[in-house]
């Protein structure tokens, strides 16, 4: 991850923890597509597979959320 979106990443989840909703709004691009590029790296990286890259960040998002419950 570049230097400067894990700071504007960073700075956003201050914002938002500070309580300003907006925060939020442009930090989910920014995370889903450090997600994204991340699980395209481990997948080309590791072989074959099924899935795509966009298809493990919603498989990885699903289980996280299932553990809150």
């Amino acid at each position: 991850m570049a230097v400067s979106v894990r700071q504007d990443i960073t700075q956003l989840l201050i914002a938002w923890s500070d309580g300003d909703q907006t925060a939020r709004d442009r930090l989910v691009p920014l995370v889903y597509g450090e997600l994204r590029r991340l699980a395209r790296r481990y997948l080309d990286r590791d072989g074959e597979h099924t899935l795509q890259a966009t298809a493990l960040v919603h498989e990885t998002y699903l289980k996280l959320i299932d553990q809150r419950s």
